[in-house]
């Protein structure tokens, strides 16, 4: 055998595992049923101040017009703490070279402040 037909049968189970995979997910969504009935807010129910009871759990007091649950307020205090955990690590991988910052990625994206621009 040559390389072509062991590279062809070697790239034959993923490409039928896809296809038996997109098979399973089109069977899935047929033969689901969709709900008819109709979705959304209330007419009369402002959208802006239901947020802002959800994001402090006020529902339960029966100010909020539309039903929410109480994660709101977590789940801003977590993306805060992966922001600021992020810009932690922006922070952290500078690099300090006699006395001016340098990029993470230092000398790879520019020519290293050689005088004259040449590249080598």
């Amino acid at each position: 055998m040559s390389d072509n037909e062991d590279r062809s049968r070697s790239q034959l189970l993923p490409a039928v595992a896809v296809g038996l995979l997109f098979a399973v997910m089109v069977v899935t969504v047929r033969s689901a049923e969709f709900g008819t009935e109709g979705v959304g807010f209330p007419a009369d129910a402002s959208v802006v101040h239901n947020l802002g009871y959800a994001l402090f759990n006020l529902g339960e007091y029966g100010v909020a017009t539309i039903p929410s649950e109480g994660f709101l307020a977590a789940f801003l205090i977590a993306a805060v703490a992966l922001d600021v955990a992020v810009d932690g690590a922006v922070y952290l991988a500078k690099r300090e070279k006699d006395g001016s910052i340098v990029a993470a990625v230092g000398e790879a994206l520019t020519d290293g402040g050689r005088d004259g621009g040449e590249r080598q």
